[in-house]
């Protein structure tokens, strides 16, 4: 394409007759946008054909959604599209562990309910699908020409309709949701022994997708093992695109430290520190940034310069250089086991491996098997589903939930801090 003249505030630019339709289909937002970021907000983008004929009009993109009988919705929109503005395109890392999730998330957001729809994204936790949700909600709310997009997590999902069957306002649940023009939903997984919820969720799906509204899903497993959902659920979010985002690769974390530390403008004494970060957090990108976190807290609170020693002695307690060998596999020495973790966890805890494993809740008790979670997490290559089934036959979301409630208590907590790195070293002791 050629721009060829600037009439006015309109930019006229000359495509091929054969790729002006096209272009003018798949790109016009961005063309559009790119223009009154450069000329100014009245900018117009206007293209022709390079065999001369008039100008095409500006195409009219489809207003969003609305039911006519239905109230204004305004001043519930702060409820459930508030996107993060950092979370967007511009800051995603892509690596061959998420490259296809990308892609398919970019399309759906230029070409909402035509390229992939469901799209179905599914991942460990901290791997990105969030990041995708809100960057696809920030994209089609600035180049979406007014289509409504709404975002929500299956526990609002779930809240929310609870109180509307407590408060009799149903329909306005039910209109909230279902005149969306993009609906992203967070964990679908938690749907799961909700029967009142999955069925609302359900008629909501089939109402959106019927009505051509872009659906976009995210899960920790694939449609079809998420067994507690029911058949027809599982069915329909099969029906569209299943894309995986797998524990990113080494190029992939260095990629993300190096873009958080640039954006945070952290000043780093020696980059090298970086590459110890990314050798021994291997399992996601939250847990990734935590520990430049944690990095940066030292380095501020100490004066000390971020280097390589500085790097290996804040994670030398909960990240040791031992690494956790192919699932399934036997331990390297010096490895731990989840019983040697058990084993160690009642030791310092002064509980029994009964009390370990029972169903008590008492905190004597909760608090000790959430720490012997999180390190069998960290310590250890057996899976999520694995540590449960060595945790009394304990499911994979208790064992996800012990991992989580454990990090933000070290976060918060320095006694905790310090339990959990003795723990983490004394499993590293040969003689533990």
């Amino acid at each position: 394409m050629q721009a060829i003249e600037l009439r006015d505030a309109t930019l006229v630019v000359e495509a091929p007759d054969a790729l002006r339709s096209w272009v003018a289909d798949r790109f016009d937002r961005v063309l559009q946008a790119c223009a009154a970021a450069v000329l100014g907000p009245e900018a117009t983008v206007d293209l022709v054909s390079a065999s001369g004929s008039a100008p095409r009009p500006k195409p009219q993109h489809p207003p969003a959604r609305r039911d006519a009988a239905a109230p204004d919705d305004a001043p519930l929109a702060d409820h459930d599209d508030r996107f993060n503005p950092k979370l967007n395109f511009d800051q995603f890392v892509i690596g061959t562990s998420n490259q296809l999730a990308h892609a398919a998330a970019l399309a759906v957001s230029e070409l909402p309910g035509q390229a992939y729809n469901p799209l179905f994204l599914y991942g460990p936790p901290g791997v990105g699908k969030t990041h995708l949700l809100h960057a696809i909600g920030n994209y089609v709310r600035a180049f979406g020409g007014g289509l409504t997009v709404r975002y929500t997590t299956t526990e609002r999902f779930t809240g929310d309709f609870i109180a509307a069957l407590r408060t009799g306002r149903v329909d306005d649940f039910k209109g909230r949701f279902r005149r969306a023009d993009v609906l992203l939903v967070d964990d679908v997984q938690f749907l799961a022994d909700k029967t009142r919820t999955e069925e609302e969720f359900f008629h909501t799906f089939n109402a959106l997708h019927d009505a051509g509204a872009q659906l976009v899903l995210t899960s920790d497993r694939l449609p079809r093992d998420l067994d507690a959902l029911e058949h027809r659920l599982r069915d329909r979010f099969e029906a569209g695109l299943v894309c995986e985002i797998a524990r990113p690769d080494h190029g992939v974390r260095l990629a993300v430290l190096r873009k958080r530390v640039q954006h945070d403008g952290i000043e780093l004494a020696d980059p090298r520190a970086l590459t110890v970060i990314a050798d021994r957090i291997t399992d996601n990108v939250r847990a990734l940034e935590g520990a430049l976190i944690r990095v940066v807290a030292y380095h501020s609170l100490t004066g000390r310069a971020i280097d390589v020693d500085l790097a290996n002695e804040v994670l030398d307690g909960l990240y040791p250089e031992s690494r956790r060998g192919a699932p399934g596999a036997p331990a390297p020495s010096g490895v731990p086991t989840v019983d040697d973790i058990q084993r160690v966890t009642c030791e310092a805890f002064g509980i029994t491996q009964d009390d370990l494993l029972s169903t008590s809740r008492a905190a004597s008790v909760a608090w000790p098997r959430q720490v012997a979670m999180f390190l069998a997490r960290e310590h250890t290559s057996e899976s999520l589903p694995a540590i449960g089934r060595c945790f009394g036959g304990r499911n994979h979301t208790t064992v996800m939930h012990a991992c989580k409630r454990t990090s933000e208590r070290i976060a918060a907590d320095p006694e905790a801090y310090e339990t959990v790195r003795a723990l983490a070293a004394r499993l590293c002791t040969p003689s533990s």
